[in-house]
């Protein structure tokens, strides 16, 4: 399946994209894409449904965040070996762990605002993950099953912020906007393989970044296991994973996101967003 969120910001309904590429209205079932919705237990009521049945959204609503009430957003750094290397950082021995704040989480095709005083907002592209079953010391062989599904997620980073600021990497991924998540949460029956999965971002038209998720350093399982082992995973928490290299901080000369720039990204099977940049 692939849910989603639609309506007007802090208003959106619970969704699902049916065979024809029409938005079904799933708010006479449940009440949102969150919490026990992406349990197991609730993923197959969803599936049972005839969604022939449903109402069809009419129009072109806006997509919000595939998931709502997003408990905790975490982040993997340098997870993919070429991107370390175009970043000039030694590979990890265990997953760089750092937080985004959820109130930088808006939906995939929204506005992506420039915070005030940056001048290096950058991009990136990474394959989400969404918990569905509370995770607390699980085995790698076990971990997968916690997974309700994944999205597309771009990690927007302001690298002056992120690395010359002091502190944590967090001042620099945590800006209203630095978030998009989405379109779809995608079931994880649908994904085989999520270390198979070709992913790209571009930039007015520029293709920077054209990588796969089989370069990963820490693999989904790996990740989910070594967080679990340090804080439980609630459904609807979401994992960022890394990304590839083609980053605007590894372009020489390094580029980064102006005013009026257009960006697109997408991972093979979870959907594409495209995002205008305004001056926040």
């Amino acid at each position: 399946m692939k849910l989603l969120r639609y309506g007007p910001v802090g208003a959106e309904k619970p969704g699902v994209l049916d065979e024809n590429g029409n938005v079904r209205d799933l708010s006479g079932v449940v009440g949102d894409i969150a919490g026990d919705v992406l349990s197991e237990e609730g993923l197959a009521r969803l599936r049972g449904l005839d969604l022939a049945g449903l109402p069809v959204i009419e129009g072109n609503p806006r997509i919000g965040a595939c998931v709502g009430h997003v408990g905790k957003f975490i982040c993997i750094g340098l997870n993919y070996a070429d991107h370390a290397a175009e970043s000039g950082m030694e590979l990890p021995a265990e997953p760089v762990i750092f937080f985004k704040a959820t109130s930088a989480i808006v939906g995939p095709n929204d506005t992506v605002e420039i915070p005030r005083g940056s001048v290096k907002t950058d991009w990136e592209v990474e394959l989400g993950v969404v918990i569905g079953k509370e995770a607390k010391y699980v085995s790698e062989a076990e971990a997968l099953d916690h997974v309700a599904g994944y999205c597309v997620v771009n990690d927007l980073s302001e690298r002056d912020f992120q690395l010359h600021r002091s502190g944590q990497w967090v001042k620099g991924k945590s800006a209203d906007t630095f978030g998009p998540i989405g379109p779809w949460l995608v079931t994880r029956d649908e994904i085989a393989d999520p270390q198979n999965l070709p992913m790209y971002l571009e930039v007015n038209g520029h293709r920077y970044q054209d990588g796969s998720t089989n370069t990963m350093h820490f693999g989904v399982a790996t990740v989910i296991s070594h967080l679990s082992h340090f804080m439980s995973l609630q459904p609807g928490d979401v994992i960022s994973t890394g990304t590839p290299p083609g980053v605007g901080m590894g372009q020489n000369p390094q580029t980064y996101l102006q005013p009026g720039d257009k960006m697109e990204l997408g991972i093979e099977g979870l959907g594409v967003q495209r995002q205008n940049v305004v001056q926040g």
